[in-house]
């Protein structure tokens, strides 16, 4: 009687298209706070000011995942994802200055990230991120970055939608650790 029950309510969240959403950045600055100083950068002296791209401000990805139902939807809001990222202590003891702006023609020198694309799939994140240093608008490094971020497998199987989220968060992080470390030692080697 009970699997009745069941796969009627699997018939009928199939049908209806009924979803649980996920904004996982809202749960981001927590994460973060507990998973940062797991990571360690090369050094710059780098002072800069930096930009992040309005396309990938605004960016919004969502997937569903067979480990944790069809019924929840995860939603990946990158930009906040990366905004707060490079606001984290970890991230600014990276540079010597490294400060927002919003200015695309910043005076002195300026990072500029730009998404080219993110996705989740096969238990992490893939990310590929133009990232660029100009100084007085001539660029002096960067270019196409691509990172796999950790593979979350146990997470997504062991823990449902709670480990989904943290699964999510993490391989997001690492992938983007992975493009900033990547970036800040080709800025060194210039």
């Amino acid at each position: 009687m009970k699997l009745h029950y069941i796969l009627g309510l699997f018939l009928v969240l199939s049908v209806t298209g009924c979803s649980i959403n996920h904004p996982v950045a809202k749960d981001y600055s927590a994460f973060l706070t507990k998973n940062a100083n797991a990571v360690s950068f090369p050094k710059t002296e780098l002072d800069s000011e930096y930009l992040i791209t309005k396309p990938t401000q605004n960016h919004k990805y969502e997937f569903r995942a067979a480990t944790v139902g069809y019924a929840h939807l995860w939603i990946v809001e990158f930009g906040k994802i990366l905004d707060e990222t490079l606001k984290a202590q970890y991230v600014q003891s990276a540079f010597g200055d490294f400060k927002q702006t919003d200015l695309v023609t910043a005076p002195g020198n300026l990072v500029s990230f730009n998404l080219v694309s993110y996705e989740f799939k096969d238990y992490r994140a893939y990310v590929t991120m133009e990232v660029s240093l100009t100084e007085n608008g001539v660029k002096k490094a960067g270019k196409s970055y691509s990172a796999e971020g950790d593979s979350q497998g146990g997470k997504m199987w062991g823990a449902g939608p709670f480990g989904m989220k943290s699964a999510t968060l993490d391989s997001t992080k690492s992938a983007i650790d992975s493009i900033l470390r990547q970036f800040i030692s080709d800025v060194n080697a210039k």
